[in-house]
């Protein structure tokens, strides 16, 4: 049975909160990370490799050690959200809405009636297997459910107004990479241009009562610069990056003593 969803009453409450996101597909590593000391992790079923099955295992391993097992699906379809929800994620980040329309219909199939249109089975791992109270799992998923949706081109920064007028909208996530490619400066995300345009998103987003998110960072520079700008929701980086980091320096390390010998 899911366990009590705490990050979303945290962003609600104006706090920061930490995580990274999750491309492989190990309920190991989630464990690990998770144990860390991770508010949140996002599993990433855009692109990274998990399937569902693996997926229920991960968020398992990540409220064991008290973190928030959120996941990016990797499409908007009623079907997807609802699988996702269903293994037991106290909620969903939807890539690539463009519109007031797109975003709408997130929070629609996030929710159950008379808020959405989610599917209803109390016979999952949200529901609690047995059936139990079905009222009550329904209202509690509704009020603890994290709606969060990613910008990531032009037609979303367009429609940022429209997206956020939509109601039971928990968090705003500016994706600073499409962000960047939308420019015309693919990767670039350190460049002055795409910051300034991440500040103006996030105070549009947090003038709206919505928690705001975006960008990856790297190190605490950009912890404080999107901690200053009002940023809310910060990510890490992958899990895949932070390991192959730390055996790319492990490798510098033995052949620069390899030199000196």
């Amino acid at each position: 049975m899911r366990k009590p969803n705490t990050l979303k009453k945290r962003l609600k409450q104006g706090e920061a909160v930490f995580g990274p996101w999750c491309v492989l597909p190990s309920s190991a590593v989630a464990n690990i990370t998770a144990a860390a000391g991770m508010d949140f992790i996002i599993i990433d079923m855009e692109h990274g490799p998990a399937s569902f099955e693996t997926a229920e295992d991960m968020v398992r391993a990540m409220e064991s050690e008290g973190c928030c097992p959120l996941v990016r699906v990797g499409d908007r379809t009623e079907s997807t959200i609802l699988r996702a929800l269903d293994i037991g994620a106290h909620g969903v980040i939807a890539p690539h809405v463009e519109s007031g329309a797109d975003a709408q219909d997130v929070v629609s199939f996030v929710k159950y009636w008379p808020l959405g249109t989610r599917g209803f089975s109390p016979y999952t791992r949200a529901g609690g297997y047995g059936g139990g109270d079905i009222t009550a799992h329904a209202d509690r998923e509704n009020q603890e459910t994290l709606t969060a949706v990613i910008l990531e081109g032009k037609a979303g920064l367009a429609n940022l107004e429209a997206i956020l007028s939509v109601s039971e909208l928990d968090l705003v996530y500016i994706g600073a990479y499409d962000l960047s490619q939308a420019m015309g400066m693919p990767g670039q995300v350190g460049r002055p241009e795409i910051k300034s345009e991440m500040e103006r998103c996030i105070r549009i987003i947090r003038d709206a009562g919505v928690a705001a998110g975006g960008y990856v960072a790297k190190n605490r520079d950009d912890m404080r610069w999107m901690l200053d700008i009002g940023m809310q929701f910060i990510t890490y980086l992958p899990d895949v990056t932070v390991i192959f980091k730390a055996f790319e320096d492990g490798v510098k390390q033995f052949r620069d003593a390899l030199e000196k010998r």
